[in-house]
């Protein structure tokens, strides 16, 4: 493997992380503060709540776990090498 096509697949590693972590990061933050407002409102609908709340942050999280696959096929299973 030429050494550019080695420092590209890192850098496009850590920008594929970084980039996959910061709209699960925000749209977590947001949901979780949204959550306790709600729950702040309604305790009574603190079941229902955070029922979708632990749902919805699975689904963000496994966008990240997406960013981080792609990370780990451009550094460990390269298809440009």
């Amino acid at each position: 493997m030429s050494p550019i096509v080695a420092a590209s697949s890192v850098i496009a590693a850590a920008l594929a992380v970084g980039l996959a972590a910061i709209g699960p990061g925000l749209g977590q933050g947001n949901a979780a503060g949204q959550a306790v407002e709600g729950i702040a409102r309604q305790p009574e609908a603190e079941g229902k709540i955070r029922g979708t709340l632990l749902l919805s942050l699975a689904f963000m999280e496994a966008l990240t776990i997406y960013g981080l696959v792609v990370a780990l096929v451009l550094l460990f299973a390269n298809p440009f090498a």
